[in-house]
């Protein structure tokens, strides 16, 4: 098959929410396959690995037996939701009742809204229409507006027919309605009734989701808070998940964040969460990972229209590697994150570069991949910003310290005399030890490891190992290829 590379435009975005061929190539990553069957429910990845894809692919199929509820927070009113604060338990527990409250009203939607058989028994029946009663009387409809779920103008409604025995005020008497700021109060016993009836009515035989996206929007490492109402989240998602599973019912309350984030989060079952709830999106390294080549493929096959599957070496010319003997696919990968954005921006790159050259050439040839890398290098670099900036306030000081070490392989020495050519720059009392172990958290740089992780020498990268530690004592050091052009650095050793 001929393929014509100069009319196909580009080979999708870098952004899920941008990506035209996101659903028509999308890629079935082991943790898409076990957040759908409900073996986990906290999905982990760096940005642009791949979370939002599979959030987006779980909502967007449809089937019968198949309910999905997405949270995304850019619009989400998080003043309201902060006032559910409880007070009066441990720190890490004072959100939890409240997000556990707005997964009940979520899989009450989904339950009134789109799950057309209910009730699915006779069992049921009573349980849905005191879902109904309550949903009805507290919002006004049956498919509330989420964002307001909080809002000071509605109050909690608890009318004879809702069949609850509301009596959860202090005296014990039975009431009506309550205004909802005071929901914290009387959270624990409102969703003690709401989670009976919810579970009641899901339909053993269906599938639910409802799913967190976007928790990173608005991330401070120094605000308190925010961490805190991610612990509340996963400590409620998981209570939850854990009900469903006991009484055989298809639920997942599904959370995906950032493996930053996640990681610097302390609270007590913590650990029970990473090791059976939690699923990492990995590419072309770590335990049941997919390669990006193969997501690339599906990406040519869908721009091509070709009916039958497009080999990577029909695009890229592999007859001829590039330096170092490495393949394209290869020597473009050490240029990444191993992240599905990098690839799709460097492909596209390398394209945008092919046009430019004009030329009688079908493959993508060495030199095209080359022009390439500037503009990809100032992508990466930019991409890396939008994550460090928040959590390392003189990033952009220790982003000049890299650029005066001009070659990307250097020692400590070679680092702390740069340090010195640029300290004039520093207003704090930043400790270049620090900065290094900073710089290896964010994989602008790896460490030379005699032992290696697989018993031989090799650079280790943060990004490759989360659970990896920085080594101040190594012998070598390396700056990320990928910034090779956007910090000048060349590709030689420094010599003494």
């Amino acid at each position: 098959m001929t393929i014509s590379l100069t009319e196909i435009p580009n080979f999708g975005g870098t952004d899920a929410d941008e990506d035209a061929l996101l659903l028509r190539s999308f890629e079935d990553h082991p943790a898409y396959l076990q957040i759908l069957n409900h073996e986990k429910f906290c999905i982990l990845g760096r940005k642009g690995s791949g979370k939002t894809a599979i959030f987006k692919k779980i909502l967007k199929d449809r089937k019968p037996d198949t309910f999905s509820f997405g949270h995304t927070f850019s619009d989400y009113p998080w003043h309201h939701h902060d006032k559910q604060k409880k007070a009066g338990v441990p720190e890490e527990q004072c959100f939890v009742q409240s997000w556990t409250y707005l997964c009940l009203i979520s899989l009450s939607k989904i339950l009134l809204n789109q799950d057309n058989s209910q009730p699915y028994s006779e069992s049921a029946f009573p349980h849905l229409e005191r879902l109904e009663r309550f949903v009805l009387d507290t919002y006004g409809t049956r498919d509330p507006d989420i964002t307001q779920v909080f809002s000071p103008a509605h109050k909690l409604k608890f009318s004879g027919e809702a069949g609850f025995d509301w009596k959860i005020i202090r005296a014990s008497t039975k009431v009506e309605s309550v205004e909802m700021e005071y929901l914290p109060t009387i959270a624990q016993e409102v969703n003690l009734n709401l989670r009976k009836s919810v579970m009641e009515c899901l339909n053993p035989d269906s599938h639910y989701y409802v799913l967190f996206d976007q928790l990173d929007l608005g991330f401070s490492i120094e605000d308190k808070a925010y961490s805190l109402r991610l612990i509340g989240l996963l400590l409620a998602a998981k209570e939850m998940n854990v009900l469903a599973r006991d009484s055989n019912k298809k639920l997942t309350i599904g959370i995906f964040l950032r493996d930053d984030i996640y990681g610097v989060l302390r609270f007590e079952d913590k650990n029970k969460i990473t090791e059976n709830f939690s699923a990492p999106v990995y590419w072309d390294h770590g335990a049941n990972h997919r390669t990006l080549k193969s997501l690339m493929e599906r990406r040519f096959k869908a721009v091509t229209q070709s009916d039958a599957h497009v080999r990577w070496d029909q695009i890229f010319d592999e007859d001829h590697q590039m330096t170092g003997r490495q393949s394209k696919y290869h020597y473009m990968l050490d240029r990444t994150f191993l992240r599905p954005r990098d690839m799709i921006k460097f492909c596209n790159e390398t394209l945008e570069a092919f046009k430019a050259a004009g030329g009688e050439a079908t493959k993508f040839e060495n030199r095209r991949v080359l022009a390439a890398q500037t503009h990809y290098s100032d992508y990466l670099f930019r991409e890396l910003e939008d994550e460090i900036h928040k959590q390392i306030p003189n990033y952009e000081f220790y982003v000049e310290v890299l650029k005066n070490l001009e070659a990307l392989q250097f020692t400590r020495k070679d680092f702390l005399e740069a340090w010195d050519k640029r300290k004039s720059l520093l207003a704090g009392k930043d400790n270049p030890d620090l900065a290094m172990k900073q710089l290896y958290d964010f994989s602008l740089i790896g460490y030379y490891s005699l032992g290696g992780g697989g018993g031989g020498a090799e650079y280790i990268w943060r990004y490759k190992d989360q659970k990896s530690t920085f080594n101040e004592n190594a012998t070598q050091f390396r700056v990320h290829s990928g910034f090779k052009e956007v910090l000048g650095l060349k590709k030689f050793v420094r010599s003494e």
